[in-house]
């Protein structure tokens, strides 16, 4: 049996869970989520601990028991806390800006790129650190990558943009070997 399936997931105060068909609703005082139920699996709430069953023994089953209930405890963080990413420019001349809802990267190309953030998504630029807030983790991840995918690290002098934390492997450069003057 699932290991992470099994355990159950703790719903913190201010946190309604509401299940309509196979569509669970995660909701607080300022947002909400929806995270899908498989047929194959039940969802079994009480007051402040849900758990997630499955009703067949199928493979299937087995490999989304695990999952549903990541996403569920996920959307509960979500809707609490919230998730963010932050993504760290290097690079001389390379700056970030936010103007509204869209974050302006000029990067070393002859324009500037926009990125729009999408619905439940905000951006914040500090010096040269970008944090990307928001409180489904799989957009914030994905509006994080598109970011860095506009420049990412190169492994000579480490310029791009890369996720805080994030370790490049630089290579070394060329070396001149032995010198010697030409017709010598």
């Amino acid at each position: 049996m699932s290991r992470i399936g099994r355990k159950p997931i703790i719903i913190p105060e201010g946190v309604t869970l509401k299940l309509e068909g196979n569509v669970l609703t995660v909701s607080s005082s300022t947002s909400q989520l929806k995270v899908p139920i498989h047929r194959d699996l039940k969802l079994n709430i009480s007051e402040s601990v849900a758990t997630l069953d499955r009703l067949r023994e199928t493979k299937l089953a087995k490999s989304l028991h695990g999952l549903t209930r990541a996403l569920i405890a996920n959307a509960i963080k979500g809707v609490t806390e919230g998730f963010t990413k932050q993504l760290e420019i290097i690079g001389v001349g390379y700056r970030a800006a936010v103007e509204g809802d869209t974050l302006k990267l000029k990067v070393g190309f002859s324009h500037d790129i926009e990125i729009k953030a999408p619905e439940g998504i905000s951006f914040e630029v500090k010096k040269n650190l970008i944090t990307v807030k928001g409180q489904d983790k799989q957009l914030v991840g994905q509006v994080a990558a598109e970011i860095r995918r506009v420049r990412p690290p190169e492994p000579y002098k480490g310029k791009g943009i890369k996720y805080v934390g994030e370790k490049i492997i630089r290579k070394v450069g060329k070396a001149v070997k032995g010198a010697v003057a030409p017709g010598a």
